[in-house]
């Protein structure tokens, strides 16, 4: 057993309490409370149909968005993952050398944690197989339990650092950073959550001691992001990452910062390139949603059909264009590994499934869903929630000396007379100024859990 801090009754009833008084809040003082995103409440063991959701306020357990888990919570020994029936596909996943070495990501992660303090250390380190694996969330306010980057001196930030750029790709470090920038943009710009919405509220998690040979991970996580990252030997799994931001264009302290583009365009891309017999296929009959995404924190169990058109249809050409929109997603965690994935996604892509929610033209909000045996991509541009003219968190509003470079096309549409402007879901009119994107492995692959379990049987 790591000596981390140990998960007490007490630490337990403090997450719960904070996703139940959410839920019981509702509406304007809801928001107030998260200062988070929006999200539509499911049951965490039920299934989804992915269609617009509506009526409850989000925040509550099982937030399918990425709330939370909440008081569903699933614990490690009870995952299955994601799954079309609540029955795991067998033989997918296989230990064996992928060629692609993990030296560097292992020395990454023994660095940052020789560099904390002995105290910090202990309540950063779990089991390999721990609960805290499952317990992440996209709320900026949400209780969360190791190392705190803005509580870290600079030298143990940039270690930390070069351990995110150890694991991840040039462009999911820079994706990871701006997010964190917008997230602090978004704190000056609603004059709210001083400690939460700022460059230094994410936290690393370390479970099981790094190695070359046994299993161990690490989670970075906080709001609008968390990875996911699980090593052994040289093989990775980077799921579930989600990864979001409100808003996804501003300039901060002097640097315009513009996400999401990579993912809007490539799935365009793809939705374009289909005949109108594929599209009345691969597009729902249903209206965007204020959220969509199915698939977020809470969700680790989450039975969901396929829908929309099935990739043994596609052209080769289209096909193609399938696997540019899997590898924006595959692309942020190291170009090793990325390429080891995407070669597992193409070897089932006849089983793949591409699904659309919403209009079509290059500012539309809209949703999409990718989902094979193998992985699960959604993309969600949700309703706004703390960002622009009439989105205010419980009653705040932005502060009269903003960040300058706000950009042009402020959400508009939004209901007036609440906070939010009736974001979380309830009304307001979604925007590609607010996105929520996830990627997971389904089938017990994610959290690297299938490949732990092949490890123990044979192994031990």
């Amino acid at each position: 057993m790591h000596a981390h801090r140990p998960r007490t009754p007490a630490t337990e009833r403090t997450r719960r309490w904070f996703m139940n008084r959410s839920l019981l809040l509702g509406g304007a003082a809801a928001v107030a409370t998260m200062t988070g995103c929006s999200a539509g409440a499911s049951d965490t063991s039920g299934s989804a149909s992915g269609g617009a959701q509506s009526g409850m306020p989000s925040g509550g357990p099982g937030g399918a968005g990425g709330m939370g888990p909440g008081v569903t919570e699933v614990k490690y020994a009870d995952f299955t993952g994601v799954t079309t029936d609540g029955k795991v596909v067998d033989d997918l996943f296989s230990i064996h050398s992928t060629g692609v070495s993990t030296d560097a990501v292992v020395q990454a992660a023994q660095a940052f944690l020789d560099g904390l303090s002995t105290k910090v250390r202990r309540a950063s380190v779990f089991d390999v197989d721990d609960d805290e694996w499952l317990a992440w969330s996209n709320v900026d306010g949400y209780e969360r339990e190791g190392a705190r980057m803005g509580d870290l001196t600079e030298k143990q930030r940039n270690l930390g650092y070069a351990l995110l750029g150890a694991a991840l790709s040039a462009d999911g470090l820079a994706q990871t950073r701006n997010i964190m920038k917008l997230n602090a943009f978004l704190g000056d710009y609603n004059g709210g959550g001083k400690e939460t919405l700022t460059e230094g509220h994410y936290y690393f998690t370390f479970m099981g001691t790094p190695s070359t040979s046994k299993p161990w991970g690490f989670q970075y996580e906080g709001h609008h992001v968390a990875i996911n990252y699980f090593v052994l030997g040289d093989q990775v799994v980077m799921s579930p990452t989600f990864m979001g931001s409100e808003p996804t264009s501003a300039t901060y302290n002097g640097e315009k910062i513009t996400l999401f583009k990579p993912e809007t365009t490539a799935g365009l891309a793809l939705l374009r390139s289909l005949t109108s017999a594929q599209r009345k296929k691969a597009i729902s009959a249903d209206e965007k949603g204020g959220t969509n995404m199915v698939a977020g924190a809470g969700q680790d169990n989450l039975k969901l059909a396929y829908q929309g058109l099935a990739a043994k249809e596609f052209t080769a050409a289209q096909r193609q264009k399938l696997l540019d929109l899997v590898g924006v997603y595959v692309g942020y965690m190291d170009d090793g590994h990325a390429a080891v994935k995407l070669k597992e996604v193409e070897e089932h892509l006849d089983d793949t499934y591409f699904y659309w929610i919403g209009e079509t033209e290059d500012s539309s909000a809209f949703y999409y869903r990718v989902h094979s045996p193998v992985v699960l991509i959604e993309y969600d541009a949700q309703s706004p929630l703390a960002y622009g003219e009439n989105a205010q968190m419980g009653g705040g509003g932005a502060p009269s000396g903003r960040p300058s470079g706000m950009p042009s096309g402020q959400p508009t549409g939004m209901p007036s007379g609440g906070p939010g402007g009736g974001g979380m879901g309830m009304g307001g009119t979604p925007t590609q100024q607010h996105i929520h994107t996830i990627i997971r492995t389904p089938n017990g692959g994610d959290y690297g859990v299938d490949l732990l379990k092949l490890h123990l049987e044979t192994d031990h």
